[in-house]
């Protein structure tokens, strides 16, 4: 499951937005281009969703600084804005889609989905590791002989570091990216999900999560 950042500064059409693409995503969001870079920074963006006019950093702006700092992550930028120097604009700058307001949530959806697809980033509902199937449908684990179902914040943890195997996560990053930039959660919190999530799964093999000491966690995934 793609973890998408929404940057608007429309509070409406950013609850909008990011409600619309959270059928099927991990969503966070930012007021504005300054925020967004330091939720960037913080790393587990897989897309970033933005609109051009904001205050402090515009979305050209933003695009700009993620373009030098090297980032490829895919950008779709999402404005009123609709003459062929905006685009040619946008474009020149390194976005990788652009709409024009309004437009469809069910084009947002696939326009997104077919950028992630484009920048290999997998968005199958389904993982499946050796002979334990992970699916998000049913947020639950399963063999043959076993069938587990997790609380939705212990599944999306687990998807999450299953989707991006050997990749480490920091608590940072995983509670960002599945709490919230505005949660109120601490990591402590993360520390106590994955306690649980190893505790529920102790009986399926296949693949474990591996604590990276003062780095934080990665899925490991049996070679066998």
């Amino acid at each position: 499951m793609a973890t998408i950042l929404v940057v608007e500064d429309d509070r409406n059409m950013r609850l909008l937005t990011a409600a619309r693409l959270g059928d099927l995503h991990n969503v966070v969001c930012a007021g504005d281009g300054v925020e967004a870079l330091d939720i960037i920074h913080k790393g587990g963006i897989d897309m970033i969703v933005s609109d051009i006019m904001m205050p402090r950093m515009d979305g050209y702006e933003l695009l700009k600084e993620v373009r030098s700092e090297g980032y490829s992550t895919p950008f779709l930028l999402l404005t009123a804005k609709e003459s062929l120097d905006d685009k040619e604009q946008g474009f020149s700058l390194g976005t990788d889609d652009y709409m024009t307001k309004p437009f469809s949530s069910d084009e947002l959806i696939w326009r997104v989905g077919a950028l992630l697809r484009r920048a290999n980033i997998a968005q199958s509902k389904k993982i499946e590791v050796g002979n334990v199937t992970v699916d998000s449908e049913k947020y639950a684990v399963y063999t043959d002989t076993e069938y587990i179902e997790l609380p939705k914040k212990e599944f999306d943890l687990l998807f999450k570091l299953l989707s991006y195997p050997d990749r480490i996560f920091s608590k940072e990053q995983l509670l960002d990216s599945i709490w919230g930039v505005n949660a109120e959660s601490g990591e402590e919190t993360i520390k106590t999900h994955i306690s649980r999530i190893r505790n529920r799964l102790k009986n399926i093999s296949g693949f474990t999560i591996v604590t990276i000491k003062g780095l934080g966690y990665k899925a490991d995934i049996s070679k066998e």
